[in-house]
């Protein structure tokens, strides 16, 4: 933790946080409980933010428990990520109408009325979202929604003060600590008595609200406690996924039989796309009303799991389980780096979590790697 550029705020001053951000007319996105999980939605005080409340993860099993602490941020990753809000799930990309002859085409459906801030964002959640940012905002083709959502988004990182049985972030270099990329960022320290947050603004906006909120100079042992947390927190992260040779691995192993091993567990219910923070994959949709005189046309998410989504003419294809559970893997982690040149993993383990046979992508390659051959140098 960079100690010159650490400040010190109590815990009732997140609302003043809140205060500032909805004057400068953000729509606060951020942790809050609804059906039974801590999930990613608008809240309009801190008071919504799941106080108090933990959770406990394992492959294929999510729970909620109350701690008996008070903990703001004392939970790890929900099903939603951010992208539900960067990238929502149909986006209307355009209508055209015929009026009087004339064809008159409207995009401003996807206008943003508020910009976003978001509350509570990870650091595996800051690498997901940069990554999306390579494929819709770099190269020759700029997704204009996208990069309007994201000039104006507004960034609350949060250190993790605690790990899931299910994350993995330390194995793709990704967290816990968060390190770049945010507007402010928050500790979250708590025990024996105390209750602070450290925080540290990481760009002019988030400078700017800092010097509007109540805030002082933290004493050496309050930033070595904030510091003692990102370390307890990054030795308890048991999981791991030896990334060694890994896009050589999967490249070529295409037709080892541990890929018929995973496809007799697998459904195909492409949760692990839903819930991944990276996963970008989508149709297009076109609609005619009844009439003909009016037309929209779509962008919804979609999945390599699906059958559908390897359609061209004459047929799907990538027919079995066995090839489209290779297929997600394998770009994931392997062909996303020919095409950004980084993994498409950010380790947040959401898919090991909500796979409802407990698939565990870790174990894939783990096992994959025991029998698999590499190519001779």
């Amino acid at each position: 933790m960079n100690s010159p550029t650490c400040h010190l705020i109590d815990p009732p001053v997140l609302g003043a946080l809140f205060s500032a951000l909805q004057e400068r007319n953000y729509a606060i996105i951020g942790p809050t409980l609804r059906d039974n999980s801590i999930v990613y939605d608008e809240i309009m005080s801190a008071d919504e933010l799941p106080t108090g409340l933990g959770d406990e993860q394992m492959p294929g099993a999510y729970r909620l428990r109350e701690k008996a602490d008070k903990a703001v941020f004392g939970f790890n990753l929900g099903p939603h990520s951010w992208k539900k809000f960067l990238i929502p799930p149909a986006v209307k990309l355009f209508a055209a109408t015929r009026e009087n002859g004339r064809v008159v085409v409207d995009g401003s459906e996807n206008a943003q009325v508020k910009p976003y801030a978001f509350i509570g964002v990870r650091a595996c959640e800051l690498q997901a979202i940069r990554l999306q940012d390579q494929v819709f905002t770099s190269g020759g083709f700029i997704d204009a929604h996208y990069a309007s959502l994201r000039e104006h988004s507004f960034i609350v990182a949060v250190n993790c003060a605690q790990s899931a049985a299910t994350c993995f972030c330390v194995s793709m270099n990704s967290g816990p600590e968060v390190g770049q990329g945010f507007d402010l960022c928050l500790t979250e320290v708590l025990g024996d008595g105390v209750h602070y947050f450290l925080i540290q603004a990481g760009s002019d906006k988030g400078a700017e609200i800092l010097e509007e909120i109540p805030h002082r100079e933290p004493s050496p042992d309050e930033i070595e406690a904030g510091d003692r947390v990102i370390d307890r927190t990054t030795r308890s992260i048991r999981k791991k996924l030896d990334t060694t040779d890994i896009k050589l691995l999967l490249q070529h192993n295409s037709d080892h039989p541990r890929w018929d091993a995973v496809a007799n567990r697998c459904l195909s219910c492409a949760n692990c796309t839903m819930v991944c923070p990276t996963c970008f994959c989508h149709n297009i949709e076109d609609t005619t009303d009844l009439t003909g005189n009016h037309a929209e046309r779509w962008r919804k998410w979609d999945s390599c799991f699906t059958l559908d989504f390897s359609y061209i003419h004459g047929g799907s294809i990538r027919t079995s389980r066995k090839s489209r559970y290779r297929q997600w893997i394998t770009h994931k982690l392997a062909n996303w780096e020919d095409q950004f040149g980084s993994s498409g993993c950010v380790g947040c383990g959401r898919c090991i979590t909500w796979c409802p046979v407990g698939i565990d992508i870790t174990e894939e390659i783990s096992v994959l790697r025991e029998s698999a051959t590499l190519p001779t140098p």
